[in-house]
């Protein structure tokens, strides 16, 4: 069957593949507007309802090729101890993440998720979202397109993101817990931020958002600079299931290592390849 984008994607209300229409415009400064403010933006239903249940069965179909983990992190991914700094510092600041990837492998090119992920439309959407020239999808065999998985019992913790922005769709809400909190711009490219991080690492929430997201909608978020976490989803409820779109300004980009395999499990010779050439945007931690 052809993907038609009206199947997944509300037009009416949202004209993604209009660009020159007063709704895609008024759609964009809303985003815009959003990530100017604080790195994050919604757009409230974006997804059909029968679009919906489209990717929530084909995540459901692919959930046996969930990498699952559970680590002790600090919010740049570590998971030893430095000397280097004191014993009450995020570096050395060890919280659970417990959650799971279905890996990029897992879509052929026929499912609705990777057809959404790679629509024409959508990417030029988010670029003018993101007021940068155009967007790829990250070419990234296991990171690119992925589902975030967080069954019952589970948390992701805080953290911060490698790349500049994340795109994400939520599928399926937990009955409670799995919320999106985040601290916008708790760090700079020039200042670590250390002293706030560690205040909301030890539990404080000067700073914090919670956003009520609900299935449909879609985020656009700036994580290389705000701290965020996905809360713990309790014993009792159903699981959290989110479909992740990661694009980069550049084609054909690979990530990292050590992120991958923490992630997903294992690397492919297209990451090795790209840590021998990889230069660094900046200096941060990670």
């Amino acid at each position: 069957m052809a993907f038609e984008l009206g199947n997944v994607v509300d037009l009416d209300r949202y004209p993604i593949d209009q660009p020159e229409s007063e709704a895609y415009r008024a759609t964009v400064e809303h985003a815009r507007s959003g990530l100017r403010s604080d790195g994050c933006a919604v757009i409230k239903d974006l997804v059909t309802p029968s679009g919906l249940e489209n990717l929530a069965e084909e995540i459901r179909a692919r959930k046996a090729t969930t990498h699952f983990s559970t680590e002790v992190i600090n919010p740049y991914f570590h998971v030893s101890t430095n000397p280097e700094f004191p014993e009450r510092h995020p570096v050395n600041t060890f919280l659970e993440r417990s959650s799971g990837f279905i890996p990029g492998d897992s879509w052929g090119h026929g499912t609705l998720n990777r057809k959404l992920f790679e629509h024409p439309a959508l990417c030029r959407f988010l670029a003018d979202c993101l007021e940068i020239p155009e967007l790829h999808p990250y070419a990234d065999p296991l990171a690119g397109l992925t589902s975030n998985i967080l069954d019952p019992g589970q948390v992701f913790t805080w953290h911060f993101d490698t790349n500049e922005f994340a795109v994400t769709v939520l599928v399926e809400e937990a009955d409670d817990g799995g919320l999106f909190e985040y601290v916008p711009n708790i760090r700079s490219a020039d200042d670590e931020g250390f002293d706030a991080i560690q205040a909301v690492l030890e539990g404080g929430r000067d700073g914090v958002h919670t956003l009520d997201l609900r299935p449909g909608d879609l985020q656009i978020f700036r994580g290389r600079y705000s701290l965020h976490q996905v809360s713990r989803v309790p014993e009792t409820s159903k699981p959290r299931h989110a479909a992740i779109f990661a694009y980069t300004e550049q084609p054909g980009v690979i990530g990292r290592v050590e992120r991958t395999m923490q992630l997903f499990g294992r690397v492919l010779p297209e990451h090795v390849a790209a840590e021998e050439e990889r230069v660094r945007a900046d200096s941060l931690i990670d």
